[in-house]
């Protein structure tokens, strides 16, 4: 079980804005500290999802397969960033396969604990969800500027 002082080195997390000590106390009490060795496979797309990661040390590359053996770098998250988000919200099969590319310290929180949040401590959940959609809308705003610059690129091809 972790303490809210696990949370020190990343207080910086876009996923923890806003919470006070009691709070991170409580959600650190839900929370599993996972150490992963480089080159470890996190999950696997289209595997289930079950659990929504924060980085404490170390890095993550997430990609997703564009054909056979087709194996496409999306992003590469180090501390304070988190992924897998999805699966405590919709537990749908993942989306994008996350590999540790450095050594790495995650701090998981599983689906089955989001929820018992949800029903314990709504202002807590709300809180974390609140954060989620914030960094989700910002992907989603990056996603769309580089779907239209790519867009702009293949028109002005001969």
């Amino acid at each position: 079980m972790l303490k809210a002082a696990d949370f020190s080195a990343i207080k910086g997390s876009m996923l923890l804005q806003g919470l006070a000590e009691e709070e991170l106390a409580r959600l650190a009490g839900l929370c599993e500290l996972r150490e992963m060795g480089e080159g470890t496979t996190v999950f696997i797309e289209n595997m289930p999802g079950e659990s929504l990661f924060l980085v404490r040390k170390g890095t993550i590359r997430i990609s997703r397969m564009f054909g056979e053996g087709d194996e496409k770098t999306l992003v590469v998250l180090g501390p304070e960033d988190f992924f897998g988000e999805m699966a405590v919200i919709d537990g749908l099969p993942r989306s994008a396969t996350a590999r540790v590319a450095e050594d790495a310290e995650l701090i998981s929180l599983k689906k089955p604990d989001f929820e018992k949040l949800c029903q314990e401590d709504a202002a807590l959940a709300l809180k974390l969800l609140t954060n989620i959609a914030k960094v989700f809308s910002r992907r989603v705003r990056e996603a769309n500027d580089e779907y239209r610059d790519l867009l702009i690129w293949t028109m002005q091809k001969p």
